[in-house]
């Protein structure tokens, strides 16, 4: 199988994006037909989120059929419903007997003070997405929960830049970690090679403006979320300690990260098909959900007023 250097490359997870360009906003769903275990880690003082609970290690339900990002704040969540209908049309989910229930987790970010509050991922949206998933290397940019993404938000939005969705993976000895990440954040995308702001607050650096600030910063509307999915075979323990571990990817490349402005989540699927040490799997899904924040700046088109970093 070709190296696409994206979440795909773990065989089982497909991608499918859906959105609305002039709205600014949009969904991602990331498929697993047969079912992965699911873990979670919240990690932002203001999530949005829905599913969450049954990825306890506690809780029953093993296995999960697919993660939905999306933006529109909690209206978003909305999105979850249209690929639980596909899923349902496609008789996926846990068996209960009389029905097949899809488990769909999903997380939101906040994206209504760019392009059309009034306008959010639906459950229409949703099942779009779903219907377009393919295992191909999914789109990055603007696309799917990252349509209205940002950065840099100290300032408010007019002195903000665009960010998006990325992706990216690494295979080693058969083993594959992959993430993708809507990079939606207050604070600044650094790159940790250099230490140098990539996109951010367009006139210093966000630390900068919180050390001089004397009341509460303008910009409450954030949010990094994501996923990691692997080949290795975990428990819902070790999956949530990966989404744990992959956290530190965030804090890597975003400053500051998981302030009380953002509600910063990072989901984890394994398939199950590899045994591996759940400490390597963690450290490299920081790794990779680092580089995917990275390329979800880079690969970010201006819209609504604020500049990106790719020039088409």
């Amino acid at each position: 199988m070709k190296f696409k250097n994206a979440i795909t490359d773990v065989r089982g997870i497909e991608v499918g994006h859906a959105q609305d360009e002039q709205a600014l906003t949009g969904c991602t769903v990331i498929l697993c037909r047969k079912g992965a275990v699911a873990g979670v880690d919240v990690r932002g003082g203001a999530p949005g989120t829905r599913e969450t609970d049954l990825l306890d290690p506690i809780n029953l339900v093993e296995k999960v059929h697919a993660i939905v990002l999306a933006g529109g704040s909690a209206f978003g969540l909305d999105a979850a419903t249209g690929v639980v209908r596909y899923l349902e049309e496609n008789q996926i989910g846990f068996d209960i007997g009389a029905v097949k229930v899809p488990i769909v987790p999903s997380a939101i970010l906040y994206d209504l003070n760019l392009g059309r509050a009034d306008v959010r991922p639906d459950s229409a949206m949703g099942y779009r997405a779903a219907v377009s998933a393919s295992s191909k290397a999914p789109a990055e940019g603007n696309v799917g929960a990252g349509t209205g993404a940002s950065v840099g938000k100290i300032l408010g939005m007019k002195r903000a830049m665009k960010a998006g969705v990325g992706t990216a993976s690494i295979n080693f000895h058969g083993t594959v970690v992959g993430a993708l990440v809507a990079v939606n954040p207050f604070g600044d995308v650094i790159d940790p090679v250099n230490g140098k702001v990539l996109a951010g607050v367009r006139s210093g650096t966000t630390l900068q403006k919180l050390k001089r600030m004397q009341v509460r910063p303008a910009a409450t509307s954030n949010t990094v979320i994501g996923v990691i999915a692997t080949n290795a075979k975990l428990t819902k323990a070790q999956a949530t300690k990966v989404a744990q571990m992959a956290q530190d990817g965030i804090a890597r490349t975003i400053k500051p990260a998981h302030t009380m402005f953002d509600g910063d989540t990072i989901f984890t699927l394994a398939t199950g098909e590899k045994k591996a040490d759940v400490s390597t799997i963690g450290a490299y899904a920081a790794e990779v959900m680092a580089e995917a924040i990275l390329r979800g700046v880079k690969m970010a088109n201006s819209a609504g007023g604020l500049p990106g970093l790719f020039l088409e």
